[in-house]
């Protein structure tokens, strides 16, 4: 390709600056560029909770975004996923200590689907019974926490740290922790995509329980059958 190929490529992009959700004030994440706006939906852009706030102490906290809306020459985000650094994380491990951690899906009031990995640290070593009860314990908050909450105010108690330290409250009274964190939160559905998972299970349900009855009454055809062989042979 020439040189003046590509500067007229370049000069038919532009520049559409990336926002960040409201939840998250509408901060501004940085510009993209694009030949037309369509380009823009889908794309992602990584941050940090730091960055948002003006606050280094939150630089362990990534935030990732995608692009569900352009208008005009603004990207409207919404928020994807929510994870602790490695660094962090490692820097929690003690040895003589346990780490306890949970794999959550749930689904918030308005029908957004998440996953949520809350990880506890403890003092000392625990037993399994121990971890079994705080993991318990954990899965039974975030499931709480999720069913009388918006996706906007869950994903709020992720990031201000209330949810974890709710869940730290409630572990601390079983073994002691010296630490709880929520080390990853993913969006995994919208609304409209639970309810298409919703239908489409409805429908296989009433294939299969159609599927059953065909099948019973085969069985009972076939055992008609045979009692009728059975009474011709008498």
């Amino acid at each position: 390709m020439s040189e003046r190929s590509v500067s007229r490529r370049k000069q038919g992009k532009q520049w559409y600056d990336v926002l960040a959700p409201e939840m998250f004030e509408r901060e501004e994440l940085g510009s993209t560029p694009a030949e037309e706006s369509e380009q823009v939906l889908g794309r992602t852009i990584e941050t940090t909770l730091g960055e948002l706030q003006n606050d280094a102490s939150e630089n362990n906290k990534k935030l990732k975004f995608q692009v569900n809306e352009v208008a005009g020459k603004s990207a409207y985000t919404e928020f994807s996923k929510y994870e602790l650094t490695r660094d962090y994380t490692r820097s929690l491990v003690r040895r003589g200590s346990s780490k306890i951690e949970a794999f959550i899906t749930v689904l918030t009031t308005d029908d957004y689907r998440l996953q949520i990995q809350p990880v506890a640290f403890t003092t000392k070593s625990a037993d399994e019974s121990q971890e079994k009860a705080i993991r318990r314990e954990m899965i039974d908050i975030v499931e709480e926490s999720a069913s009388d909450r918006t996706f906007k105010d869950l994903i709020d108690s992720v990031v201000t740290g209330r949810l974890s330290s709710a869940i730290y409250n409630e572990a601390k009274q079983i073994y002691p922790v010296r630490r709880v964190e929520i080390q990853k939160t993913t969006l995994e559905a919208h609304p409209e995509e639970v309810a298409a998972e919703e239908e489409t299970s409805v429908d296989l349900d009433e294939e299969e329980a159609a599927v059953d009855l065909d099948e019973d009454a085969a069985d009972e055809g076939d055992a008609d059958t045979e009692a009728a062989a059975a009474d011709d042979e008498e």
